[in-house]
């Protein structure tokens, strides 16, 4: 004769509706994470906690550009090259951002082969990411001096509005900033996942279990993240 099993009395109860439900599973941990890794779960918060910075960022550079009485600098201008005696407005934006989107494949890539367990393709296609991003970080460079060579401070600029300088070099700086550890987070990984560290159980930063590859995609998550937001400063600081 078999015994029924016990249940705890919390697992007979119905699940709350609404915003107490909500409250009940991030609290008692049952549902909300179950089924995701911790490292998962700390990026997005991550994440979420950087997209309050850089929201903030943004809204400052969009208050300031819009109570100034001052004329805001015309991007168009501000940042043309000229090539060959060709006056070319964004060219380098343009690039840049081209670069950087591009990133965001040979990253999607690099995931997909991960959980395939193709280490060399993972770690060859992290490696061109972190290739596109070391690229963008040197474009940003030769920006920067450019516009430092022009006379463009954060506290002023030849072209009109103070704020320019400041917002321009807040904003962007900041995000290079993630770009530039990216290049280095991809780079750690990529060379782990060559070596084979998620085979052999390798000790060290980052190796977790054998046969996982979700540091990749942690990374990767990272790294859409850096590139959706430039979208956003892209459209904000250089089109308006």
């Amino acid at each position: 004769m078999s015994v029924p099993l016990k249940t705890h009395p919390a697992e007979s109860l119905p699940r709350p509706a609404g915003l107490a439900g909500l409250a009940a599973d991030w609290a008692s941990d049952q549902r909300t994470f179950k089924n995701v890794s911790w490292g998962k779960a700390m990026m997005w918060i991550f994440l979420l906690s950087d997209t309050f910075i850089f929201g903030c960022f943004l809204l400052a550079y969009m208050t300031a550009r819009m109570s100034t009485t001052v004329p805001w600098p015309n991007p168009s201008e501000v940042f043309a090259l000229e090539i060959g005696g060709t006056h070319m407005p964004l060219i380098l934006i343009a690039i840049m951002t081209f670069v950087l989107i591009s990133s965001s494949g040979t990253m999607a890539m690099a995931v997909n082969y991960g959980y395939r367990r193709d280490r060399r393709k993972t770690a060859v296609l992290m490696l061109v990411t972190a290739l596109f991003g070391a690229t963008f970080v040197g474009m940003q460079a030769f920006e920067w001096s450019k516009l430092i060579e022009e006379g463009v401070r954060p506290w002023g600029n030849p072209w009109g509005a103070a704020q320019f300088g400041s917002t321009f070099f807040m904003i962007t700086g900041f995000h290079g900033t993630h770009v530039t550890f990216g290049v280095i987070f991809l780079l750690i990984v990529a060379r782990k996942v060559w070596r084979g560290d998620f085979d052999t159980e390798r000790r060290g930063f980052f190796t977790s279990r054998k046969g996982r590859y979700e540091i990749v995609e942690i990374t990767g998550l990272y790294w859409h993240f850096v590139d959706l937001v430039w979208v956003f400063i892209f459209a904000f600081f250089y089109l308006w």
